[in-house]
């Protein structure tokens, strides 16, 4: 189980790297005089592509990482352990740094691919926790 908590907190650190960055390049914007502080609408780019790839990239980590502590979370509230979740959680880590990567690497249809793989890898890998922790409790 500490394998899982200490995966939960590297997806958690990674997620606000992510944001520390995003808001590192606003607050350099603002500062700069050359955005308002409400220049930066929701779902619009407003800033240059990489910028924008790592606020998308953020906001995949977010969608994610709710998934993810809700599993590793009951799994430590019902007392579950097994070495097979431990390695799911850290697969998991590996996804989102591939998803990420892949995102910061830029738009064309390799990095999508690669992007969408990184993805299903933490899906299939949360789809599998689940049965787990529902198997352990039935």
């Amino acid at each position: 189980m500490i394998s899982s908590l200490y995966s939960l907190i590297f997806f958690t650190g990674w997620t606000i790297i992510l944001v520390l960055v995003v808001a590192g390049f606003r607050v350099a914007q603002v500062l700069a005089g050359k955005k308002k502080s409400n220049e930066f609408p929701a779902w619009t780019q407003h800033g240059s592509d990489f910028y924008w790839r790592i606020h998308r990239a953020h906001v995949n980590c977010i969608e994610s990482l709710p998934v993810f502590a809700v599993l590793v979370l009951i799994a430590l509230d019902i007392g579950y352990q097994s070495h097979l979740f431990d390695v799911l959680s850290m697969i998991v880590c590996g996804g989102r740094v591939l998803q990420t990567t892949a995102h910061l690497s830029g738009g064309g249809e390799w990095n999508v691919n690669v992007r969408f793989t990184g993805f299903l890898i933490q899906y299939a890998c949360f789809a599998y926790m689940l049965v787990i922790l529902l198997q352990s409790v039935y």
